[in-house]
């Protein structure tokens, strides 16, 4: 009975463990070095909106000590979440952190107005995105 209890506390904290997992991707480099990514695994299609929404976080690779991408609560985690309109290459702000502060989304985000992708990182935050966004979880 013990073993069995046993197996079942391990495999529940290897499906939390998996529940978040972190996959960045890598989608721009600026001329400085910092490499700026996007979670996969956080990535999904809002049902309202019809937007991708994403969790981005910059990182410098190579650096010591080690500097991002990272999520909500590490050490190194700098970032942001955002919701991308893939037809019309805009954006909305959800919500930003770093070390000083927690990650806190918009309760509103759906009715703020949506900016246009100007700059080259937002750019190829759009393009990287929405590859396959069709094919990403809806929630």
């Amino acid at each position: 009975m013990r073993r069995l209890i046993a197996f079942a506390a391990l495999s529940a904290l290897a499906v939390a463990s998996a529940a978040q997992a972190e996959t960045w991707k890598s989608y721009a480099t600026t001329p400085t070095g910092l490499e700026w990514s996007y979670d996969s695994d956080y990535s999904y299609r809002d049902t309202q909106t019809g937007k991708v929404v994403v969790m981005q976080a910059v990182g410098k690779p190579g650096v010591e000590p080690r500097m991002g991408p990272s999520g909500p609560g590490k050490a190194d985690g700098v970032g942001f979440v955002t919701a991308i309109d893939c037809k019309s290459k805009t954006l909305i702000s959800l919500g930003g952190y770093s070390p000083k502060k927690p990650l806190e989304l918009s309760a509103n985000w759906r009715t703020a107005t949506s900016a246009p992708a100007k700059s080259v990182e937002d750019k190829a935050l759009v393009e990287s995105a929405c590859k396959g966004a069709d094919q990403l979880t809806a929630r």
